[in-house]
């Protein structure tokens, strides 16, 4: 609602705002421009927009001189470049006949008092030829934010990595709620022992190369069913609605704990989730470092689910479009997925590898093999497809000292058609068909009528588990029954 009247608002005032002139004579030439008015993208208060163009054409057969000019500041700084002079006014620019001038407009709006957290900002730039002015609107709708930015720099150590980042520290028991959007430069940290809550309907907003990191301490995400949490770049321009690789990932590091993320979209990104662990506390009955319910993970450049021998659960999840793996289960583990929709239809390159790793080894910087356990690598009534041939790789290594245990339960899967699936592994799972989305193409991950996922679930799945009796969108679920993936068919 408050986004339709702010664009009544742009046009009713442009409408107003511009007036026809009539041409006396040649000291009163009129101009004409690529455009009546210019409208920028949405922005936050303090980060300039991009950058749009006005054409300026002299269609007389005589040169023309003008004198150009913004009007007084109205919330935001207006600014303007007249072939490759930035200025706010400039004199005596001369168009050749029949020629044109580029003049190049960018907006940083200043944070707006009111409690609306989207504002507008209106200007104008005019354009004196002798006795005549003509105008040229600008409007540029606003957002206030809650902008977390570093105060710090510090280097952290990972393993064997070591590297430097700018971070600010959150107080210890800190909540974001959704009063405003919450704008992350640089890494937002969460130290040991300390704890940042995220409230339903919470926006964050983060910058090329911006994250969070939880160190020994705790995220809970907390979106409800109407009112999701998301995480996205913030550029919002409509071109980047859809480009990955805007900001870099949440990273839960060694240590951190009983971390949860309900009913988010997390999008745009290079790693969605990263969570890490020591090898010592994966331990069969600890809780998950990580429990993920109801959430969508899409466009990640790299991986959108990457676990490095840590335990995570995830339920009802969709994760789709990444460059590299939709889920790494990497370096062992312990990892239980339920009801989940892994399809990888990356479009943006050629994607090389499948959209599900298992591994239980790494190569350290020395070139050295280690190895982990890899206890347990569970899916049950899920749903792997995508691209490629196979969408699941296996990668255990060599000496056979260390565990390699995953199950694929009521699942359809494409996989090698060679690999044996006559064996444990593999329960009741459908090999290689179709899964008949709605509209895959458009990231329409719904079933067919014709689908063979529909009613090929195991119910024993769902019926001890509250989550899992409702799919991603809040519908009921056969309780004998069960539809594969995310979504349950509705007829």
């Amino acid at each position: 609602m408050k986004m339709k009247i702010i664009y009544i608002t742009i046009i009713s005032f442009i409408l107003f705002g511009c007036k026809k002139d009539n041409l006396i004579n040649n000291g009163d030439a009129k101009l004409s421009f690529s455009n009546d008015s210019i409208i920028f993208d949405m922005t936050f208060h303090s980060i300039g927009t991009s950058t749009k163009t006005l054409t300026v054409y002299n269609q007389n057969n005589f040169n023309v001189t003008t004198n150009i000019y913004i009007g007084e500041e109205n919330g935001g700084s207006f600014r303007i470049n007249v072939d490759g002079i930035s200025t706010k006014s400039i004199e005596d620019v001369e168009i050749p006949a029949n020629d044109s001038i580029f003049i190049f407009l960018e907006v940083t709006p200043y944070e707006n008092s009111s409690t609306d957290s989207v504002f507008l900002l209106t200007n104008q730039i005019s354009f004196t030829t002798g006795t005549k002015t003509q105008n040229i609107v600008i409007a540029a709708p606003g957002r206030n934010a809650f902008f977390h930015t570093p105060d710090t720099y510090g280097v952290f150590v990972i393993g064997s990595d070591t590297f430097g980042l700018n971070y600010s520290k959150i107080d210890c028991f800190e909540e974001w709620d959704n009063t405003k959007p919450h704008v992350i430069y640089g890494y937002v940290v969460v130290e040991p022992e300390c704890q940042l809550r995220i409230l339903e309907g919470s926006n964050i907003y983060l910058h090329n190369n911006s994250g969070i990191l939880v160190i020994g301490g705790s995220l809970k995400v907390l979106g409800q069913a109407n009112n999701k949490v998301t995480f996205q770049g913030d550029r919002l321009e409509p071109w980047y609605e859809n480009i990955p690789g805007q900001w870099d990932r949440i990273w839960l590091l060694p240590g951190s704990k009983e971390n949860e993320i309900n009913h988010a979209i997390i999008r745009n990104g290079n790693t969605g989730v990263h969570v890490d662990t020591v090898a010592s506390a994966v331990e069969i009955g600890n809780k998950p470092n990580l429990l993920i319910n109801n959430t969508i993970i899409e466009n990640m450049a790299s991986i959108g689910l990457l676990g490095q021998g840590t335990i995570i659960e995830g339920n009802n999840l969709v994760i789709n479009k990444c460059g590299q793996y939709n889920l790494a289960c990497n370096i062992g583990g312990i990892y239980n997925f339920n009801h989940c929709t892994f399809t990888n239809y990356w479009n943006f390159n050629t994607r090389q590898t499948p959209s599900i790793l298992l591994n239980n080894y790494y190569e350290g910087s020395n070139g050295n093999i280690y190895e982990r356990d890899l206890k347990k690598a569970e899916f049950n009534n899920c749903i792997i497809d995508g691209y490629l041939s196979t969408e699941v790789s296996f990668q255990q290594e060599t000496s056979n000292l260390y565990s390699f245990n995953y199950k694929f339960n009521n699942c359809l899967i494409k996989i090698d058609p060679n690999m044996d699936t006559d064996n444990q592994n593999f329960n009741n799972v459908i090999l290689n068909q179709s899964v008949n989305f709605i509209d895959y193409l458009n990231d329409d991950f719904h079933l067919e009528n014709t689908s063979p996922a529909i009613n090929h679930g195991d119910g024993d799945i769902i019926n001890n588990n509250l989550i899992l009796q409702f799919d991603i969108e809040g519908n009921l679920r056969d309780a004998i029954s069960p539809d594969l993936g995310a979504y349950e068919y509705l007829n």
